[in-house]
This record gives C-alpha cells, structure tokens and sequence, in this order.
C-alpha cells in the first residue's frame, strides 16, 4: 500500500476493481479545509479516462508493471498480431488496447504494458512519432509557407491527417502519434 503522496504521471494503480494509469495529476492544498489530490486516471481494460479527486494521505495500491518491446507483424479479424523481439512469442491485441492504431505501420517497435503478476497485457503505447510518406495530397504552391493553413493528407497507414499547404505527395513527414498533428519534414 502506498499513499497518494507517491501519485506521479504513468503510475498504474488498482482502484474500483480495475487497473488505471495515472494520466495527469494536481496535489491542491486550499486556505481552508483537507489537502487532496485531483486526477485525471485511465483504464487499461476499457480504455475510458474519467476525473477522480484521493484526499491526503488516502491508500492506493500500486500494481507493478513491466514494458516489453514488441514488434507490429500485421492485422487480420482476429485483432492486430505483435511479436516480442526477445522471446520471439506473439500476441494479439483487441483495438481498444492500443492508443493510435490507425498509424500502426508493419515492422513498428511498440511497447506493451505487463501486469507483473498476472503475466497479463495491459495496453500497447505507440512510438511518440513516426515518419510515414505522404500518399494523396492536393498539390503545393512554392511560397505557401507563410500561413498557419492546413490541407487534408492521407499517409502510408491509411491515416487522414491534416499538413501545411507546401507538403506534397510523396515527401516524407513525422507525425505526432499522440496527437495526430503534422510535425515537420523528412530530409533524407
């Protein structure tokens, strides 16, 4: 058991029977009244993000997870399939595990959370950024890069994202996982 003193961004924690990660938190202290901490928790097993408020010094239990690396293999009815680059074991893992899987692309190393007990996969984190070709784009104009103005773009997974108008089809950009959100250009 520990207490919410220990509560920092990326702690998994049990809490209501489920496993929650701690996306943002705040230890507020008023002029009046007990100090608390205010939390912003995601589950791990359905993926929703709800807002809950520990008083000081309330018990939380700790749930001890590992990250593995894992490599994308490919995506089929049965879910998306990874390997681990150790053990060369594979898994498969339901959509609502993985945070963007619509720029997934084949070969990509991501990391799977482990409950250490249970041997269980609790969730699947993306890379930060990846760098994708950009496959269908209306064409750019030389000097349009004075404005903030953004064009739809499809990308190598798939994915519609939006880029500046100097971006033409066939560069290739990195873009913000986490996001979505066009982050600059590739040189080769």
């Amino acid at each position: 058991m520990a207490s919410t003193a220990e509560i920092r961004n990326g702690l998994c924690i049990e809490y209501n029977n489920d496993i929650w990660t701690v996306v943002e938190f705040q230890h507020v202290k008023p002029g009046k009244g007990n100090a608390f901490v205010r939390t912003k928790l995601k589950s791990l097993t359905h993926g929703r993000v709800v807002d809950n408020t520990f008083p000081a010094g309330h018990k939380i239990d700790i749930v001890r997870v590992e990250r593995r690396n894992f490599q994308f293999l490919y995506k089929d009815e049965m879910g998306y399939h990874f390997m681990n680059n150790e053990t060369f074991e594979q898994l498969s893992f339901e959509e609502r595990l993985i945070d963007a899987p619509e720029f997934l692309m084949e070969g990509a190393e991501c990391t799977v959370l482990f409950h250490s007990e249970k041997e269980m996969p609790l969730q699947l984190e993306m890379p930060t950024n990846i760098v994708v070709v950009v496959t269908y784009t209306e064409p750019g104009l030389k000097g349009d890069t004075a404005t903030n103005t953004l064009k739809p773009a499809t990308i190598s997974t798939g994915a519609e994202i939006r880029v500046p108008l100097f971006v033409n089809a066939g560069e290739k950009i990195r873009v913000d996982t986490r996001t979505g959100e066009y982050l600059e250009r590739v040189k080769e």
